[in-house]
């Protein structure tokens, strides 16, 4: 059995290890925010840099996803109420 690949990547400044493929916006924000589902009205605002080439920096919206790579950094920050 193969082991899986795993990337490093940075969420406001903390490294955490993913499975290389894509990752969800609910998934950044479950690691930038522990604690988010007390608070189920709260939007988040993510953006992205060094990803992968032809993505390299955006935004992620809610319900999407994104190629993370190897050093990969997002900048999740707790918006409001929706």
């Amino acid at each position: 059995m193969a082991k899986e690949k795993l990337v490093t990547i940075a969420i406001n400044s903390r490294k955490f290890e993913e499975p290389k493929g894509k990752i969800t916006y609910d998934r950044v924000v479950a690691l930038a925010y522990p604690d988010h589902a007390q608070f189920p009205d709260a939007t988040y605002s993510i953006v992205y840099e060094r990803g992968a080439s032809g993505r390299a920096q955006g935004t992620l919206s809610k319900d999407g996803s994104v190629e993370i790579v190897e050093g990969m950094r997002f900048r999740v920050k707790r918006t409001g109420e929706s």
